[in-house]
């Protein structure tokens, strides 16, 4: 092989190394136990409406406190803090339902009966629930 066509094929090869670990820690990070205990801190008044607004219109595929569940991811995880997903992101995730990239739960379908005033204290209560949990300060 001449110098660029090795140059090519290892630059493909390392390319393709890239990629499977990147695979690698997509796969094990979208299999953590979901079955981790959620500490819930006494809440503020938007996060205890929130609560009730979670456990009546999410909890069933999220969880008992967003701690995930079978059917849906825990959203007291590093993959949800702030600076990654900023609140806004919740709201469109419910307003738009989202497509199945962080997690192998498959696509999040849009909430529609949501108003914005519970998908904002539901907003409140996780990101309570987050800080007490230690995914950010």
């Amino acid at each position: 092989m001449t110098g660029w066509r090795w140059t090519l094929a290892a630059g493909a090869i390392a390319a393709h190394i890239a990629a499977l670990a990147l695979g690698a820690v997509w796969w094990l990070t979208s299999r953590e136990d979901i079955s981790r205990q959620v500490v819930v801190p006494e809440l503020s008044a938007e996060a205890l409406a929130g609560k009730a607004d979670f456990d009546r219109e999410c909890a069933r595929c999220h969880g008992e406190n967003a701690r995930g569940s079978e059917k849906g991811p825990p959203l007291v995880h590093r993959t949800y803090h702030p600076a990654l997903h900023a609140d806004v992101a919740f709201e469109l995730a419910v307003q738009r339902g989202v497509r199945a990239h962080h997690w192998r739960f498959g696509d999040m379908p849009p909430q529609p009966t949501l108003p914005p005033a519970e998908i904002t204290r539901i907003t409140a209560y996780i990101r309570e629930l987050q800080k007490v949990n230690g995914i950010y300060r």
